[in-house]
């Protein structure tokens, strides 16, 4: 019995360290994430108070007090058109995410 609950308290230990690895292969994570058709020239970009951070496809940022979609147009103004937007988990729609790259540069 208590090789058992080594082996179990073993498995549980790796599964907890582990699963960070498993989350970074899902996608970039933040709040908010803005996906351009090309690959920026910068890592990083301000829009208002908001950083953005490049992750591997994708620029996130923490939680801002700008609506989103006013968030998405101040990205397009720094990095062109996006082929995709969410806020929160929320993916924009087609129209919305047309309407934001209408903003672009």
């Amino acid at each position: 019995m208590i090789r058992f609950t080594a082996l179990a308290a073993a498995a549980l230990t790796t599964a907890a360290l582990l699963s960070p690895i498993a989350a970074d292969a899902q996608g970039p994570a933040g709040f908010y994430v803005a996906t351009p058709v090309a690959k920026p020239a910068s890592a990083t970009i301000i829009t208002n108070a908001t950083l953005w951070t490049w992750q591997d496809t994708a620029f996130t940022a923490n939680h801002a007090p700008e609506r989103p979609n006013i968030l998405c147009e101040l990205v397009v103004k720094r990095v062109g058109a996006l082929t995709s937007f969410s806020a929160g988990g929320k993916a924009f729609d087609a129209d919305a995410l047309a309407k934001c790259n209408a903003r672009a540069k």
